[in-house]
């Protein structure tokens, strides 16, 4: 049998949440490491946006978008359902994904992955420290409506596991590989994330490395 293949950068947050999804609903897939918009003429005529991830299925289909690719993959492999049991959970689980996939990621994720990232690769000089500091700003706020969430519900779309935590801590892994997450004063998320961290479809995740960039020693520990 053809194992499905994922092209992934793994400083992308929708790479990584595509990757928990596949461990959660246990899919093997063949790992193909590329940049988050791959230069290779091969790889780019099989992708349609030009960007990562992009999902091989088994039968030689591309798929792109983590969104699209995620919700393929659930429609497939019922079990476990990481949308939710109703319409309603449904419905919560998707508000909290686009929250996260959309603006988190563009007021936060985007720009501090850019700055200390894609520029490090690059050798395009330092990070702008202005535009570092509005994206830290604009963490704070995501973390304070984290935290109101948080303190009513075990998980962040309730009392079960969803693609919502998997999306939210995506996010947050990227932004905690380079030191930007204000662990101090965010006690509610710092133990959901513990709870994360200790599952066996996120280990993978904090084992990837940056040759060149390790993360702090907290990155990989769930009891940090």
């Amino acid at each position: 049998m053809v194992l499905p293949e994922l092209f992934h950068d793994p400083m992308s947050p929708f790479c990584r949440k595509v990757r928990v999804v596949l461990d959660e609903l246990g899919v093997s897939c063949s790992l193909i490491r590329e940049d988050a918009s791959p230069q290779r003429d091969e790889v780019r005529t099989l992708i349609p946006a030009g960007e990562v991830p992009v999902l091989i299925n088994d039968s030689g289909s591309a798929l792109a978008d983590s969104q699209a690719i995620v919700e393929y993959l659930q429609d497939i492999h019922r079990e476990p359902d990481l949308l939710g049991k109703n319409p309603a959970e449904r419905a919560e689980t998707r508000r909290l994904v686009a929250w996260f996939d959309g603006t988190m990621y563009q007021d936060v994720t985007r720009m501090i992955i850019e700055e200390k990232i894609h520029k490090w690769r690059q050798r395009r000089g330092k990070p702008d420290s202005a535009v570092l500091a509005a994206a830290r700003g604009r963490l704070r706020l995501h973390l304070d409506d984290m935290e109101r969430l948080l303190a009513t519900r075990f998980w962040l779309a309730g009392e079960r596991f969803s693609l919502a935590d998997v999306a939210a801590a995506s996010q947050i892994s990227c932004i905690d590989y380079v030191g930007d997450m204000p662990w101090s004063s965010s006690q509610a998320t710092r133990e959901w994330y513990a709870r994360i961290k200790s599952r066996p479809s996120f280990r993978p995740i904090l084992h990837d490395r940056l040759a060149g960039m390790p993360p702090d020693d907290h990155y990989a520990d769930p009891d940090f």
